[in-house]
């Protein structure tokens, strides 16, 4: 049978439209073959976790502004913690208390569920003891009505502030409330921070930094040893200490950390938050600095924060400083009691 032109046609025009309906559909799969990649959007929220592994740490997917100011990408989600239990901490400070909630499991695996930072009791018309007890009652009772046994609140005074008149009014109340107050030193703030902010798979070729103000603290494991240094805070220009000595004497310091160490840096402390503020996707939980010649500081102890950073940017060759928001090193506390 002979087909009319219409009909002749008319095929033509079936096979046409079914070639460009199987390019629409596969053409993604072929490209991808092909070498190239199809970007897809992701979310920044924090509360998304998987298993404990990098899914391509330091080579994840990418984004226009990381792109745009350089700055390494860093993929990881931490692991969610199973059947896990409600645990709180309190940091006492000079000024304040920093306070942290944590539901942790039987594996050290945790998540942040409440933080406050810089809730003041002794500035805030508690002049008296007893001004002070019912202070500490009422902001002991608000972690309980959260969910958190009385005994499962901690306190912990950092190596720069057990010495403070107004934290040693505080821990002698404490005291009386029948809390006990752990004080920590240096050293052990650079263990408890590498406890908390470093991912146990990328131990081995990772270190962390703790810019504080009174000091900084430096860690790193080998083989689940950790040793942990200390060196200059961002405020030693209140000594007149000349930025060049500090420099040094920061490069010395970090150069203790082991070159199989290096590959990635987790910074944590009050300029780093300052510095990754400017930089932070959405609720992204990691963010990863920029080089510290890409900052300008404001005000002096931004500067020498900054010069901290560049130290031991310059001294390491580390190139993806990841600060974790979620972090602190009394979180590191926590996941060490037993």
């Amino acid at each position: 049978m002979r087909l009319t032109v219409f009909s002749r046609i008319l095929i033509i025009a079936l096979i046409l439209g079914l070639i460009y309906y199987l390019i629409q559909k596969y053409q993604p799969q072929i490209l991808e073959k092909a070498g190239h990649k199809t970007e897809l959007p992701t979310s920044s929220g924090e509360g998304t976790s998987s298993n404990d592994n990098t899914s391509g740490a330091g080579s994840g997917q990418s984004s226009a502004a990381k792109e745009a100011d350089n700055r390494p990408v860093f993929s990881y989600t931490a692991p969610v913690p199973v059947n896990g239990k409600l645990r709180g901490v309190v940091e006492l400070g000079a000024a304040g208390f920093n306070s942290f909630i944590i539901n942790m499991d039987e594996q050290k695996h945790w998540k942040l569920e409440k933080s406050e930072f810089g809730s003041s009791l002794v500035h805030e018309n508690m002049a008296t003891d007893d001004d002070i007890r019912n202070g500490l009652k009422n902001y002991i009772r608000q972690m309980i009505d959260f969910g958190v046994s009385g005994k499962d609140i901690h306190f912990v005074v950092s190596s720069g502030a057990k010495n403070e008149p107004s934290v040693v009014k505080i821990t002698k109340n404490l005291k009386s409330l029948g809390y006990f107050v752990n004080e920590v030193t240096a050293a052990q703030e650079g263990t408890y921070g590498l406890k908390c902010v470093m991912p146990q798979v990328l131990e081995s070729e990772s270190f962390m930094v703790d810019i504080g103000s009174g000091n900084t603290k430096i860690s790193s494991s080998n083989n689940g040893k950790i040793a942990a240094f200390e060196t200059h805070g961002s405020k030693y220009f209140q000594k007149s200490t000349p930025d060049q000595q500090v420099y040094n004497d920061v490069r010395t310091t970090v150069a203790q950390v082991p070159q199989g160490n290096r590959k990635y840096c987790f910074i944590i402390g009050g300029i780093p938050f300052e510095l990754a503020k400017q930089v932070r996707e959405g609720k992204e939980r990691y963010t990863v600095l920029k080089a510290p010649s890409e900052y300008t500081a404001n005000g002096e102890k931004q500067r020498a924060g900054l010069n901290i950073y560049k130290a031991v940017y310059d001294e390491t060759g580390c190139k993806t400083f990841i600060f974790d928001w979620d972090a602190n090193f009394t979180i590191g506390f926590l996941l060490d009691l037993r």
